[in-house]
């Protein structure tokens, strides 16, 4: 086992490995300043974006910390960032999703779920970067990277998504 440290700084070059030499500097720089960092999606590692009602829905009421211990779980402990201004959750998944999943990603579209990937960037926060610490008024990790490439999968995502739809409330047909 690695220190959580190693492991961060692992996740780290992991996800900084999606940008060439001058745009990895930037995108520290951006961590620094900023606390998070626009990375391209669709080379290592792709996002499918919740949205809040629907992770609710499938949750439950619970408070922001428990929703994260929640999706800690329930996506099989892989890494999701929370956008807490657009009340959006990221799954990060492998790279392949969109392509491979191309038929529920369509599904999904009419519960606002989108898989994010080649030709799109995310604002990816510090790897240290949780709800617990005062920089999580932007982007923050709701379940961090236990280890470089280690993803969400695929399969957890979809049942997430499938107990959300099944469990909002329906809107009446116009």
């Amino acid at each position: 086992m690695h220190p959580s440290a190693d492991r961060r700084l692992a996740a780290e070059h992991w996800l900084l490995s999606t940008l060439d030499g001058p745009r990895r500097d930037w995108a520290r720089m951006e961590w620094q300043q900023n606390g998070v960092a626009l990375l391209p999606l669709g080379t290592l590692f792709s996002a499918v974006r919740l949205p809040g009602r629907l992770v609710t829905a499938a949750a439950g009421p619970l408070t922001p910390v428990e929703l994260d211990a929640f999706l800690a779980q329930e996506p099989g402990g892989g890494p999701v960032i929370c956008d807490p201004r657009g009340l959006r959750y990221y799954a990060v998944v492998p790279a392949s999703m969109p392509v491979t999943w191309k038929q529920e990603v369509d599904d999904w579209r009419t519960v606002d779920v989108d898989c994010l990937g080649r030709g799109t960037y995310l604002g990816v926060p510090r790897v240290d970067a949780t709800r617990l610490e005062p920089h999580a008024l932007a982007s923050y990790w709701s379940v961090p990277m236990a280890s470089a490439a280690l993803l969400c999968a695929p399969l957890t995502v979809a049942r997430l998504i499938a107990a959300g739809r099944h469990r909002m409330p329906q809107e009446p047909e116009a």
